[in-house]
């Protein structure tokens, strides 16, 4: 059954002055082009893309490890989004780190880069050229 998920954003002002809210679930932030572009405070659309993807991304990762009778004790996924001004978002970089037990490290990367391919967020992002993931095996 699909399920659809909603968020909410509301912009004030020209884009240099104004502000704006956004609400998804029990979360809600504030954003303003120097939260996004500069060092402003308050959250902005590449934060909550890089929280969607690596969500998205551990619990894609687990799926595939638990499939292959090896499920995680924990994984710990951060994900950065680089966004420039005029351009767009130009890299993500996921990087994983994860304690399997029964997987080695190569299997776990594998894994890992597997979970990017077939991840949903990761399959809407596709018109970002450069998507990597690091993945860091723990003990």
């Amino acid at each position: 059954m699909p399920v659809t998920s909603i968020a909410n954003a509301e912009w004030k002002g020209s884009i240099k002055e104004g502000n704006g809210q956004v609400q998804f679930g029990a979360l809600k932030g504030e954003f303003t082009r120097a939260s996004r572009f500069e060092t402003g405070d308050g959250t902005n659309p590449e934060q909550l893309i890089a929280a969607a993807h690596a969500s998205c991304f551990s619990m894609q990762l687990s799926g595939l490890l638990t499939a292959d009778g090896t499920p995680p004790t924990s994984l710990k996924t951060k994900a950065a989004v680089t966004v420039e001004a005029g351009v767009g978002i130009t890299t993500i970089v996921l990087e994983v780190e994860g304690v399997v037990p029964g997987v080695d490290a190569a299997k776990f990367e594998a894994t890992a880069t597997k979970a990017k391919e077939v991840c949903p967020v990761s399959r809407a992002l596709a018109g970002v050229k450069d998507i990597s993931v690091k993945a860091t095996l723990k003990s």
